[in-house]
């Protein structure tokens, strides 16, 4: 069995040296399949479910090569990697729609905080209390999937602290959000916060994983991780999803992987533990200190993603997609992409020009792959 996979993916636009430069209202205006942010500065597009990585890299890059076309005919922009506004300009909010109330809310209640690039990915599951299983396990070690991602560890020119300035500083919303230990009690505990307030409508919950679907709390279809950083390289963002849906196929044929029933921790222990996971990985990614949600134990960050990699590989051999868990063993390695401009900047690469190399990097990755292996499937 092999589950159905999406992605959503926010990137910033502006200028070959970095300035990030708002364009999404004209983006969003004469391209199809692009969706506008509440700031102009970065534009999302939406991959189509598909079951097969291979579609799903070509997926991935042909939107984006509409893209680079359109805003090269604008004048001299191109796309930007980074989770953050890494070089300038985070002291003002640049609305896209001024006449959209939701967005509104959003810059008066939580400003550039909110105006970061991401990934999210959805993962397919349509019965819901399997869903809410797979989200209680997967909120658990979200942490380790940060990790694997971060890339923004510059905010206004300056190296912040974090590897991930994006995920130490978003304003996660509702502040309590609970391990849902049913379909009935999520739907109940949604209502709830659209009645209170702390939820302007069934979109804004802003957790690093939640249950998704076309008509949420009720009906809901897939598993949406929100908590990665953006991941420019396809094929590395690819492992991650192999990754998360070997998990979940793991999970799947276990019911009893569950921190409800396996944990040494009550369900409110597990969220502060949990929380603590994430603002640890936000800091230091694969060097962050974790506390293992089943037993306590102290682990880093790269060793748990390297023991949770060995126990789900023969999974995904069995699915036909362990290829594509490979390339994590490089991230371990060499390190994320936060950690790799971290060393740059160390030796004295300053932040502009640590992200204009990333900007001709990433171009240049994503014309590799369309040659190598989209060039038939994009043509």
């Amino acid at each position: 069995m092999v589950l159905s996979k999406g992605f959503e993916i926010e990137m910033y636009t502006g200028t070959p040296q970095g300035e990030i430069v708002g364009l999404s209202d004209k983006i969003v205006a004469d391209l199809d399949g692009f969706v506008r942010e509440p700031d102009s500065r970065n534009v999302e597009y939406i991959t189509q479910p598909s079951h097969d990585y291979e579609n799903l890299l070509c997926a991935l890059l042909r939107p984006r090569r509409e893209l680079r076309n359109y805003l090269n005919r604008l004048g001299d922009y191109t796309l930007i990697p980074g989770s953050t506004l890494s070089l300038g300009a985070s002291d003002r909010f640049l609305r896209s729609d001024p006449t959209n109330p939701y967005h509104d809310y959003i810059e008066k209640t939580y400003g550039t905080k909110v105006v970061t690039a991401s990934v999210h990915i959805n993962i397919g599951i349509s019965d819901p209390e399997l869903l809410m299983r797979a989200c209680r396990v997967i909120r658990t070690e979200a942490p380790l999937f940060l990790a694997l991602s971060a890339s923004s560890p510059f905010l206004d020119g300056k190296a912040t602290g974090y590897h991930s300035t994006r995920w130490g500083v978003f304003p996660q919303t509702p502040t309590h959000v609970p391990l849902f230990a049913s379909h009935a009690a999520h739907i109940q505990w949604v209502e709830h916060q659209l009645a209170i307030g702390t939820m302007q409508n069934v979109r804004h919950l802003w957790t690093s994983v939640r249950p998704n679907g076309d008509r949420r709390p009720y009906d809901l279809n897939r598993l949406e991780l929100r908590i990665c950083d953006l991941v420019t390289d396809p094929i590395t963002l690819l492992a991650i999803c192999a990754l998360l849906e070997a998990r979940i196929l793991q999970i799947i044929d276990n019911s009893s992987i569950d921190p409800l029933t396996q944990s040494t921790f009550s369900p409110e222990e597990l969220i502060t533990l949990t929380a603590d996971n994430e603002a640890a990985a936000a800091t230091a990614s694969l060097d962050a200190h974790l506390t293992h949600w089943q037993d306590g134990r102290s682990i880093l960050a790269r060793d748990w993603i390297a023991e949770l990699c060995q126990d789900v590989w023969a999974i995904a051999k069995q699915n036909g997609f362990s290829c594509f868990l490979s390339p994590l063993n490089k991230i371990l390695r060499e390190g994320n992409e936060a950690q790799q401009w971290l060393q740059l900047h160390a030796v004295g690469f300053d932040t502009q020009r640590v992200i204009s190399q990333a900007i001709v990097a990433t171009q240049e990755r994503e014309i590799e792959l369309e040659n190598k292996l989209c060039s038939s499937l994009m043509a």
